[in-house]
């Protein structure tokens, strides 16, 4: 994985200390595997925080390659580039398939549930751990930016920059009403809550397929998923959407996936701390904030919301005919308004 040349290290730190939740619940230890790019500089002037999406995981130049690399805009002969797995995930940090050390088999059902702040909690030890006092620039993309706002709201010296893209300040009920829909057709497969890896995989399935209406758009799915000649049957769109959820279910976890959209449902970067308005007046950090004109699931609206209360903010439409997934697919026209914004 990741891009050839690249010098890159997978580490995992394990914290030997209970993690209290938000809910009150109590992790007994917490495991973080992260990715590091580059070298710290002398003066750990240098570092570029990543934060990854819903299913993503800590190799960020596997999946956003359009912004890390030899030449592109996060350079690792240049910048130290962390990206750390979120809590709840299934590609090594604490997750439902993580052993409960009280019963020593994995979690799966019975694992917390947790919400951004607590994988915020979980990046600020690994910064501790690595000895980073300053982060140059903190920059999410999707659930991504959820994390990023709200770390930049709970540790608010430390960041310089910060970059958010086609995100927001708090989940719409749009955005929880989807991420319902999609519980519910995993909760809908009769394996759901054995206790297997494999428990709720059909679900899994159809949960993709309905986020998969909610990345793209109209005009996407007419321009490459057309059939060109007449059919009863067999259509190239539907074949598209059994492949994307097929693929998921090789590479992810219905479990992880359903807590992560719990997570996500909680996000609020103004819950017991005010009107949202005015925790978005507190941020006082350069804040490029960049949106994706097609996108249905964050939609340009509220980076605006988030453009108007930052004081030092610059807002950036990227137009794209992709919806949600521009903030992947156009990386190097996010890479050049960054750029010229920085």
């Amino acid at each position: 994985m990741g891009n050839r040349g690249i010098e890159m290290n997978k580490h995992s730190l394990t914290y030997h200390q209970p993690l209290k939740l938000e809910n009150g619940q109590t992790l007994q230890s917490l495991d973080v595997v992260y990715h590091t790019y580059g070298t710290l500089n002398a003066d750990k002037s240098n570092v570029i925080w990543f934060c990854h999406a819903l299913t993503a995981n800590s190799d960020v130049s596997d999946w956003w390659n359009s912004l890390v690399g030899e030449g592109k805009k996060y350079d690792p002969s240049k910048h130290f580039i962390v990206c750390a797995n979120i809590i709840g995930s299934c590609y090594g940090s604490s997750g439902p398939l993580s052993i409960n050390p009280e019963t020593q088999k994995p979690y799966y059902s019975s694992f917390p549930a947790f919400t951004i702040r607590d994988m915020v909690q979980a990046h600020i030890i690994l910064r501790k751990h690595l000895g980073i006092e300053k982060i140059n620039t903190i920059i999410g993309g999707s659930m991504g930016g959820y994390q990023a706002i709200e770390w930049a709201v709970t540790e608010a010296n430390v960041f310089d920059n910060m970059v958010l893209v086609a995100t927001s300040p708090l989940e719409s009920a749009w955005g929880i009403a989807i991420h319902t829909a999609q519980r519910l057709a995993i909760e809908t497969d009769p394996t759901w809550k054995e206790h297997t890896q494999t428990a709720g995989a059909k679900g899994l399935k159809v949960a993709r397929a309905i986020g998969m209406l909610t990345y793209r758009t109209y005009e996407a799915f007419v321009n490459t998923q057309t059939d060109e000649e007449h059919k009863l049957d067999n259509f190239k769109a539907s074949s598209y959407i059994n492949y994307q959820g097929e693929k998921l279910v090789k590479r992810f976890n219905a479990y992880s996936y359903w807590s992560l959209t719990k997570a996500m449902d909680s996000h609020n970067i103004a819950r017991h701390r005010g009107k949202l308005k005015d925790v978005l007046k507190s941020i006082q950090l350069k804040t490029i904030i960049i949106g994706i004109s097609s996108d249905h699931l964050c939609p340009v609206s509220e980076q605006k919301i988030m453009a108007q209360y930052i004081p030092n903010s610059k807002f950036i439409e990227i137009d794209s005919p992709y919806g949600h997934d521009g903030f992947l697919i156009e990386g190097e026209l996010i890479g050049a308004a960054i750029e010229k914004n920085s």
